[in-house]
């Protein structure tokens, strides 16, 4: 598995896996899939040298990605926090790709003068919360059934992770 910023041509295949994740439904809070085109100018504000956008590969095929984005843009108090949000082709589940992924993620902070990470969920979302925890993410906050799934109602979770300044 070889892992890479993120270059124009990966686009579709992020929007592939990201709507995948829409598709089967509480795995994100966006509720329609998205278009390519939709999704450009997300990209483009993924630099790397500010908040990449990491591929992995194998054998030329795109397996998941991972992205850190601004948390709360603009705030300076929180210029050193970011959100870390990531999605793996279902067909490549359970087997570390996103464990590679986030290594290579944490690796980078320094880097990119950051502190803390956050990841934003949907409450259901049980593989992630295991996920999270794992790689020492902790809860750090609930908002209480504020997410609609048609008839159900779930928490929105903020997950966090202090980084230490020796990695």
């Amino acid at each position: 598995m070889k892992l890479s910023l993120a270059k124009r041509d990966d686009l579709e295949g992020i929007v592939e896996i990201y709507n995948q994740a829409i598709r089967a439904g509480q795995c994100t809070a966006d509720t329609v899939p998205f278009s390519v085109t939709e999704k450009v100018a997300w990209f483009e504000s993924h630099t790397p040298e500010e908040f990449p956008l990491l591929v992995a590969k194998e054998n030329n095929r795109l397996l998941g990605y991972l992205t850190l984005s601004a948390y709360r843009e603009g705030r300076k108090a929180v210029r050193n926090t970011a959100e870390i949000s990531y999605y793996i082709h279902y067909d490549h589940h359970r087997k570390g790709v996103a464990s590679h992924l986030m290594h290579h993620a944490i690796k980078l902070c320094p880097s990119l003068q950051i502190h803390n990470l956050i990841a934003i969920l949907v409450g259901c979302n049980q593989a992630s919360i295991n996920f999270l925890e794992s790689h020492s993410f902790a809860q750090w906050g609930c908002f209480p059934n504020i997410v609609k799934f048609d008839k159900e109602s779930v928490d929105h979770l903020y997950y966090g992770r202090h980084l230490e300044p020796n990695y």
